[in-house]
């Protein structure tokens, strides 16, 4: 079954993990990489650096919400190509920024097409072309993003120390109308000629988890669960990006060393993808909904051994516990709106949660600065979190336990 299952949509498949990967050019771990470069080139201060960064990441945030229902009405190659064309369009921009006002539009549309529109597409393609093997299809695309984790910011470094941090920028831009672009076009092709259909259309009748009528963003709105399970869908965004933008922090009250840090990277993506493709198996066996109480738990485990235990192993445990909640959120957060609301408004209704989730991480890295800089310590910001998430996790396991179908229902 799991054989015929890639088989028949190995090119499908294909573009997914594809779209998320040439997303990581958007990712916080991608360009933290650029971070130095670009403050000692535009005399930046570590202050107007990271205000820069938030507002584009907000500004991106909001900019997704509006753009990315548009994937359930447009052809799926043209909105891919725009989407990529946005993603040129940023990296011209860094190499030709020098000041502010170029970098702020560059990180715009690095975070707008990169991390929000690129990953969007291939997650939501997944979820409404796969059915009972949604969640393995998920993690299959998602994967993308800890494969990148592993290879890019060895690139990354060996590009700016090359070339310098600009003209790096041109590699980038050269990976999408060589590489990219040709490739969607023969996959969405040769997946097309197998029998997929990409476009919303209307739901199928016969399958069980596509028992809920279509529901768009202000139905979704008015849903109580929704509010109820948000908090646990953003915690892992909202902290990983907090601890990972302040890990000089970290690193200092845990006496842990930059290079050792930086090696421990390693398990963190190889978790994250480990992590990924189980939930994706778990979600076909048991659905996301029944999961959504559990999967934050890994964050919990890490904010609490950080809090209680000293040396350089912790580093380790944390930085695997933080693989495992992010590597689990992928494929629940991606199945879950289609097993709930079915797949006819599903770029309409992921497009808005993920708004909420980069919003979270632009305003993460803001509060945690904020905390520090009044004295909270590592061990108190782990207790805090370590509760809030605990909570979110309670909250969830009142949220979507009704059946599929349920909507109008809903408080």
């Amino acid at each position: 079954m799991l054989t015929s299952f890639m088989y028949r949509g190995r090119h499908l498949l294909t573009f997914g993990f594809l779209a998320v990967f040439l997303g990581n050019f958007g990712q916080s771990f991608y360009l933290g990489s650029y971070g130095a470069s670009i403050q000692q080139a535009l005399h930046l201060s570590a202050t107007q650096y990271g205000f820069i960064y938030s507002l584009a990441t907000l500004l991106a945030g909001s900019s997704l919400m509006l753009l990315g229902g548009r994937i359930d009405k447009m052809p799926l190659l043209r909105f891919v190509s725009l989407v990529a064309a946005g993603l040129f369009v940023a990296s011209l921009l860094f190499l030709l920024a020098s000041n502010v006002y170029g970098l702020l539009a560059a990180f715009f549309m690095v975070r707008l097409c990169g991390q929000g529109l690129l990953p969007h597409t291939g997650i939501t393609t997944m979820a409404r072309c796969f059915d009972s093997h949604r969640g393995k299809a998920i993690s299959i695309a998602g994967s993308g993003v800890p494969v990148g984790e592993i290879v890019l910011p060895l690139l990354a470094a060996f590009s700016i120390a090359t070339f310098g941090w600009q003209q790096s920028w041109l590699l980038v831009s050269l990976v999408i109308p060589l590489v990219f672009l040709p490739l969607t076009w023969w996959l969405l092709r040769a997946a097309s000629a197998e029998g997929f259909d990409f476009s919303g259309g209307e739901e199928p009748a016969n399958t069980e988890t596509n028992k809920s009528p279509a529901a768009g963003r202000m139905q979704v709105l008015k849903d109580g669960r929704f509010w109820r399970v948000l908090p646990a869908l953003l915690s892992a965004p909202f902290v990983v990006t907090g601890i990972f933008i302040h890990q000089a922090f970290v690193m200092q009250q845990m006496l842990w060393a930059p290079e050792w840090f930086a090696l421990c990277f390693v398990v963190y993506g190889a978790v994250h993808w480990v992590s990924s493709i189980a939930m994706g198996f778990l979600v076909d066996r048991f659905s996301a909904r029944k999961l959504l109480p559990f999967y934050n738990l890994p964050l919990v485990l890490s904010m609490v051994t950080v809090a209680l235990l000293d040396g350089n192993f912790v580093a380790v445990l944390m930085l695997a516990f933080l693989g495992m909640a992010i590597g689990g959120s992928g494929p629940i957060g991606g199945a879950l709106w289609a097993e709930t609301y079915g797949t006819k408004s599903l770029g309409s209704i992921r497009s808005m949660v993920t708004s909420f989730g980069v919003w979270s991480t632009a305003i993460s890295p803001i509060l945690f600065g904020v905390l520090i800089d009044h004295g909270v310590t590592l061990t108190g910001l782990c207790w805090v979190l370590a509760a809030a998430v605990l909570l979110a996790c309670i909250s969830a396991a009142f949220s979507y336990r009704d059946e599929p179908g349920e909507v109008n229902r809903a408080s």
